[in-house]
């Protein structure tokens, strides 16, 4: 958007891990300029601001040491090099402050840290260039991070703030009725919702049942859990015929107050977090969606397992459908996104009630087969991250081992059953005080290179790896030795 801001022409190349990326960068390195004037000050630190060498450190070593001199030439030595010494000491001192410096600077612009929606809203913003759609993106970023647990409460909240600002920058003018704006505009709100999977284009009682959350804390795969749900429904005073029709044939008299009914039942289950602070956008009257639906909408769109072209012709649909001129494509990822919803919950259900999540000491383990329903959609790296971590978050509310409770998950699917591979991902404990990084990505390296299992780094998130499957045995007991 940017670029069409300033009629900058520029190629746009899909990629979907560095392997892509490298050849992407070849194929087109004569047309790749950096973003920065040439007399920019990147700050980017010296080499030897981080890294010393080992030769360095043993000279400074073999110094203390004992040459076997006279010693009335060792003492002529020492009282000559006194100085030197007393300054190398103090310039380590100093090289190793300014580095633990350089590197908490940097430590705050970890995977985890600012999502780059927001980064790039932020620079439309300096320029003056920023308009309500990349508001809007910005929004779709940060509820991206949020949808898929990479960032904790605390840093959605703060980022939601910030956001919030913006949005009552952009849109107040549709606080006042005679200069609102015409209809075909876009306006963005700020609310609070429910955290329940796109319930405002499904049934009530579908949302519930395919929601991480509510699913987890009901625990739904089992009798008792159904009957729970009936009950909290009952509560409510729902009737089962209004909430298992589409949200939007529901009586008006239901849903003017279900916000506020669904929140104090809620409560009495043990679902004391089902309200969310979020945004929702509108076009005219007729088309309202919350972040979190466009959110389910682009992945499940980039993650088709229906071929329709090209590798990259997923990623140009996903693009599309956050363009308000391309409703039919998103309303076509929402779609998809009830189906993958439902494969997931179906999935997290069959592996805690056949006993496939065992714990292997310092990490809990759950493979899929070859052959497990909806397996294919597995083999996409955030469709099975989604996966892990609803099927942590559902194992942690079903084992009664308070020790269980604290591990991390490793889980495996099917790859590319031709080339006999495998795709794994470890997910980080489910605990409250959680700060979401993810130690697995070095794990996984060593692990690979201590065993020399056959594997690949290719994923821009390091925590996900491919792996022939004859090496995954040895692979895993170098991991359990390892984190053990």
């Amino acid at each position: 958007a940017l670029f069409q801001c300033d009629h900058v022409q520029y190629t746009l190349v899909p990629v979907s891990g560095w392997q892509e990326l490298e050849t992407a960068f070849l194929e087109h390195k004569d047309q790749v300029k950096l973003l920065v004037k040439q007399d920019d000050d990147l700050d980017v630190p010296a080499y030897d601001d981080i890294f010393r060498d080992e030769e360095d450190e043993e000279e400074e070593d073999s110094e203390n040491e004992s040459d076997g001199s006279e010693p009335s030439e060792k003492r002529r030595r020492f009282e000559e090099d006194v100085i030197e010494r007393t300054m190398k000491r103090r310039q380590r001192r100093e090289w190793e402050a300014r580095r633990r410096e350089i590197l908490f600077d940097y430590e705050q612009y970890e995977y985890h840290g600012t999502s780059s929606a927001m980064v790039m809203f932020d620079l439309a913003w300096i320029m003056s260039k920023d308009l309500n759609d990349m508001l809007w993106w910005a929004i779709v970023g940060l509820t991206d991070q949020w949808v898929q647990d990479k960032i904790t409460q605390m840093k959605y909240v703060t980022d939601i703030g910030i956001l919030q600002r913006h949005v009552s920058r952009h849109n107040h003018r549709n606080e006042d009725e005679e200069n609102s704006l015409s209809i075909d505009c876009m306006r963005i709100a700020f609310e609070y919702d429910l955290r329940l999977a796109l319930y405002q284009h499904w049934s009530l009682y579908e949302s519930l049942c395919n929601t991480s959350y509510t699913s987890a804390s009901l625990k739904l795969w089992s009798v008792q859990g159904q009957k729970r749900l009936h009950e909290f429904l009952a509560d409510m005073g729902l009737p089962l015929r209004q909430v298992k029709q589409k949200f939007n044939s529901m009586d008006m008299s239901l849903k003017e107050n279900l916000r506020e009914m669904i929140e104090e039942s809620a409560n009495k289950f043990g679902m004391k977090d089902l309200r969310v602070q979020t945004f929702s956008i509108h076009f005219g009257f007729k088309n309202k969606f919350s972040a979190s639906d466009i959110v389910y909408a682009t992945v499940s769109l980039m993650e088709n397992i229906e071929k329709e072209g090209p590798e990259t012709t997923n990623f140009i649909k996903a693009l599309d459908s956050l363009s308000r001129s391309n409703l039919d494509k998103l309303h076509q990822g929402l779609d998809l996104a009830k189906k993958q919803l439902r494969a997931i919950q179906q999935t997290v259900a069959s592996c805690i009630c056949t006993n496939l999540v065992i714990s292997q000491g310092p990490f809990l383990y759950c493979s899929l087969m070859e052959g497990t329903p909806d397996v294919k959609l597995f083999s996409k790296p955030v469709s099975l991250c989604l996966l892990s971590k609803y099927l942590l978050k559902s194992f942690v509310c079903s084992t009664k081992n308070k020790r269980c409770k604290l591990l991390p998950l490793v889980m495996a699917a099917p790859m590319d059953v031709e080339r006999g591979t495998v795709i794994m991902v470890g997910i980080p404990p489910e605990t409250e005080s959680s700060d979401k990084k993810n130690f697995f990505g070095r794990a996984f390296e060593k692990a690979a290179d201590s065993t020399n299992s056959r594997t690949l780094h290719n994923h821009f998130d390091m925590s996900i790896i491919e792996l022939k499957t004859e090496d995954r045995s040895k692979f895993l007991d170098a991991l359990i030795s390892l984190l053990s």
